[in-house]
């Protein structure tokens, strides 16, 4: 989570803590409020987590990088959360140094998967829509949890190396009640470039790919005539409505995060333009965030899977003998 550059020599006195102001009862209100969205956030991604690890059913690929992108929401509502909350509303970091530089290094671990996976998502649904066949025969969970995996020790050897790199020059400029990444000129553009720039273009290119051919086999399903086509056909023609409409959800879903996204990147880059504030930074990477407590309630609105899923948890029936195997897919 590179924030952005300050002068060094007033950077101490910049980020002093304050002394509280305003009424008891508004900052048990922030907290209540924080702890509700912590907690939605950790229940709703854990219902996916057991959703997808319970029931044979959703044990697809596309539910694998959905599984692995619950994960890294969990992560975020359980380990950054609490703490950047905290810092929000006392508007000071009063948890020492030693703790920033665990909350930095793996907040900048769980982004980088989160954005890391919603590009894999992005992957996965071209290579389904642009070459089905393809996908249906090659494509596994095997293969997927393969990916899942390189993509969690690409991460982490990125953030070991920002951290190898960049440590001598962190110490160097904390201060006092803050918790802010400062990186040297060159990771920067490093950064920047691995981060923002070449996840988002990725993204961008290949959802507008998706929705292309998504039109394309929308227009040919309604060309097929139901009643004289061979039934290999209407296998086909059922598959590619599946996908588009599994296409079209999870497009739902990488929309969401880039419109959380996107404000804090972009605010990041006037850093040379506009003096940032950090009251502003904050409440940015809150909104970036708050779309690990959305992308559940995404899952709850268009899949019927995962609110009958929800349903079995919440009832307790994924402890009875063979419940694995029930039919969430109806």
């Amino acid at each position: 989570m590179n924030l952005t550059e300050f002068n060094q020599s007033d950077r101490c006195d910049y980020f002093s803590c304050p002394e509280r102001s305003g009424s008891p009862a508004v900052y048990i209100l922030l907290y209540v409020c924080s702890a509700a969205v912590v907690l939605l956030t950790v229940c709703g991604n854990l219902l996916i987590i057991i959703s997808v690890l319970h029931f044979k059913q959703l044990h697809t690929p596309t539910n694998m990088l959905v599984l692995s992108l619950a994960v890294s929401d969990f992560l975020i509502g359980a380990l950054l959360m609490p703490a950047m909350f905290m810092w929000t509303i006392e508007s000071c970091w009063i948890f020492g140094r030693d703790f920033c530089i665990v909350f930095l290094w793996i907040g900048g671990l769980i982004m980088s998967l989160s954005i890391y996976n919603i590009v894999l998502i992005a992957v996965d649904r071209y290579v389904a829509l642009s070459k089905p066949f393809l996908y249906m025969n090659k494509v596994n969970r095997l293969m997927m949890c393969i990916v899942i995996y390189s993509n969690w020790c690409v991460c982490l050897v990125y953030v070991i190396s920002v951290v190898y790199y960049n440590g001598n020059y962190m110490d160097s400029v904390i201060c006092p009640g803050e918790c802010v990444l400062i990186l040297n000129e060159v990771w920067t553009v490093i950064d920047l470039i691995y981060s923002f720039i070449f996840p988002l273009s990725v993204i961008i290119i290949l959802y507008t790919l998706v929705f292309v051919i998504a039109k394309k086999h929308a227009t040919a399903i309604r060309e097929l005539n139901n009643h004289t086509r061979p039934k290999t056909q209407k296998i086909t023609s059922y598959s590619m409505n599946s996908e588009r409409k599994a296409a079209k959800v999870l497009g739902i879903l990488v929309s969401v995060f880039l419109v959380c996204l996107l404000p804090y990147f972009i605010y990041s880059l006037l850093g040379d333009v506009i003096e940032l504030q950090t009251e502003t930074v904050q409440k940015l990477i809150i909104l970036l965030f708050l779309n690990s407590t959305l992308n559940p309630a995404i899952y709850a609105l268009f899949y019927p899977w995962f609110r009958r899923c929800v349903k079995l948890i919440i009832n307790l029936r994924i402890f009875q003998i063979d419940s694995a195997l029930i039919n969430v897919l109806l």
